[in-house]
């Protein structure tokens, strides 16, 4: 055999394979050089600043200089700032104050809380005695970075400011100053009111034109890594995020979903760090202008990450007037219960989950206050159940007319067999037919889909509802000791993916009353309408829903909420018994069929959708017609 001689074109596409190799190659090296480079300046920076910190440390506690020699020891690293670290408050204290509700430490490092408890709550079950900590060992920090006139940058974090703890009437007041003199400061000032969760919190500079570089804003960074409270990571990961306000009154959120999501806002208002059932919400008199925010998912795998759900960031830059910096704020650190926040009236409801448009609307006005007053007279479990049976009550007009049309479908499904049968061979001409035989007969073939329609609006808002009840937080029902969170009965040695490590028993009740529920209506819902050329048989779509819905109920509802799973299994089992009162004793067969067949012998004018589907089919049936 001859060999096969490269020609010119297998040539050429070697060197352009080689060359895009070589390419990619480079651009690897490259990245890695790159990434070497970063890691190299991170840590050095890193390192330059431990030095400094063990510097200030040494000099802070070495107590044989006078404080005039400490400012000149520290200035060298600490420029004009060192006169607040040579102050007596120059140490690890911390200043705590505390209400009817909360408990906060300030420290003198960073001048930032350090501790956020909020009192009466625990976490996961009850009798823990863990109690709901927001912040504590190191999990937040508050931070402006300075840059000096004298070329340094200095983090607010890493130096002393000096506290001082008064009382304006019953308000506890805590301010913070980092000192450049003894009138040059920055101020923190903390407003702790009797009963509240909300507080005053401000932040001011004074004189300090002449030492800080006020040319450009000051970046305000405010980072949270959220601690685990409720018994279900997963539930409530899902459930944790950052909300904000901006321009003026629009609300969104970054993804609870997405491992790192980051996004700028204008005009920021306000910003909530949500971790499901508390919150921290940082709030601005005066809007935030390109505020930086960033959320990363620290959940890798549910059964070993949980700890932490989130890492939460927010960078808001600080704009100077007049050289100074005066900014009124107010920070909230509580549960993220609807009533509270709605009573501040700045919007903050936003924060919670209660859907959009008509779903948040039906929540807010509708399914929210109706419960507020069943729990004032019932037990929560008991307040569900009654509160499942008055929607099931309100929608069963939409129940009866949805099974008065099955009824109706099934009464005229023996004459519709008849024209399947007899126009088997001509499709379009079955289809004419049977929407004549509707015309006759007075029957509306969407009848039972509107119903199902209706009710989609308070199957969602009802979604969203419980899991934004605070109130059912560690309220036990029968054999669910936390109705907020997922109702064990069993502990599982080994994790079934996208189930568990648990069983819960209100979703598989929910699941067996769906089951039920769906036997029991799909032989009437199978529509007796002839099945379009092409189009896939509902008919068997249907039966085969039977089996897979319950399944994904059983899955899904694992570990939500077991409140949420008590109100399907009330509402499918309400509805099971409606529908058997409404077959057995309020509608009659015969008398629909008797109806029916009076129908057919009236001349009845067909309706605009009738006029419109005839149209529609004759129109198809002359194109058929033409083509062949």
């Amino acid at each position: 055999m001859e060999e096969r001689k490269l020609d010119a074109k297998t040539i050429l596409g070697f060197v352009l394979i080689a060359g895009i190799m070589i390419w990619m190659m480079y651009n690897n090296i490259s990245e890695e050089k790159k990434s070497i480079a970063e890691d190299a300046k991170k840590a050095t920076t890193e390192k330059v600043e431990k030095a400094k910190e063990q510097t200030v440390a040494a000099v802070i506690s070495d107590s044989t200089q006078t404080d005039s020699l400490k400012v000149k020891a520290l200035q060298g690293t600490l420029g004009a700032f060192a006169y607040s670290a040579s102050l007596p408050s120059a140490t690890e204290n911390v200043t705590e104050i505390k209400n009817e509700v909360l408990t906060l430490k300030i420290a003198n490092k960073g001048g930032y809380i350090v501790d956020a408890k909020v009192n009466g709550f625990e976490q996961f079950e009850k009798g823990s005695n863990k109690p709901v900590e927001i912040i504590k060992n190191n999990n937040a920090n508050l931070n402006i970075q300075l840059q000096t006139k004298d070329n340094r940058v200095l983090n607010t974090k890493d130096l002393y400011f000096e506290p001082t703890l008064t009382k304006e009437g019953e308000n506890q007041v805590v301010t913070m100053r980092l000192k450049a003199g003894a009138n040059q400061f920055l101020e923190y000032r903390y407003v702790l009111k009797p009963k509240e969760y909300m507080m005053d919190f401000s932040i001011r500079t004074q004189g300090l034109s002449n030492v800080i570089n006020t040319s450009k804003p000051l970046d305000l960074d405010w980072q949270l890594k959220a601690f685990r409270n409720e018994k279900s990571v997963t539930y409530e990961n899902r459930y944790t995020e950052i909300v904000y306000e901006y321009e003026g009154g629009k609300d969104n959120y970054l993804s609870a979903a997405s491992k790192l999501d980051e996004t700028t806002a204008e005009d920021l208002t306000y910003v909530a760090f949500k971790q499901d059932l508390f919150t921290s919400i940082l709030l601005t008199e005066t809007p935030i202008k390109a505020a930086q925010l960033k959320s990363e998912n620290l959940v890798d795998d549910e059964e070993k990450d949980t700890v932490y759900t989130k890492n939460f960031s927010a960078k808001l830059p600080l704009a100077f007037k007049n050289g100074e910096l005066n900014y009124a704020m107010n920070w909230y650190y509580g549960p993220a219960d609807y009533k509270i926040l709605n009573g501040y009236e700045k919007n903050l409801d936003e924060v919670m989950p209660l859907g959009w448009g008509i779903f948040g609307w039906i929540n807010r006005y509708v399914f929210i206050p109706a419960y507020d007053v069943l729990s004032d007279f019932f037990p929560h479990g008991i307040a569900i159940i009654v509160f499942t049976m008055l929607v099931r009550l309100v929608m069963s007009p939409v129940t009866y007319k949805s099974y008065l049309s099955q009824a109706k479908m099934k009464v005229l499904r023996p004459e519709i067999a008849e024209l399947n049968e007899k126009f088997a061979k001509d499709p379009m001409k079955k289809q004419q037919e049977t929407m004549k035989l509707y015309g006759k007969a007075g029957v509306n073939p969407m009848a039972g889909c509107l119903p199902a329609v209706m009710q989609i609006p308070v199957f969602y808002a009802l979604f969203q509802f419980f899991p934004s009840m605070f109130d059912l937080r560690q309220k036990s029902f029968l054999w669910a000791d936390d109705l907020s969170s997922y109702d064990s009965i069993l502990e599982l040695p080994f994790h079934i993916p996208f189930y568990g490590s648990h069983v819960s028993l209100f979703p598989i009740l929910a699941s067996v009353a769906i089951f039920f529920y769906m036997k029991m209506t799909t032989g009437d819902q199978q529509m007796s309408a002839p099945q379009q050329e092409g189009m896939p048989d509902m008919g068997k779509i249907m039966k085969i829903m039977i089996y897979v819905s319950p399944i994904m109920m059983l899955f899904f509802f694992n570990n939500y909420a077991s409140g949420l799973s008590l109100y399907y299994f009330i509402s499918n089992t309400i509805t099971i018994g409606i529908m058997l009162v409404i077959k057995n004793y309020i509608v009659d067969e015969k008398k629909i069929h008797a109806q029916i067949q009076e129908n057919k012998t009236k001349d009845k004018p067909q309706s605009k959708f009738q006029k419109k589907m005839q149209e529609m089919m004759e129109q198809a049936e002359a194109q058929k017609k033409a083509k062949k």
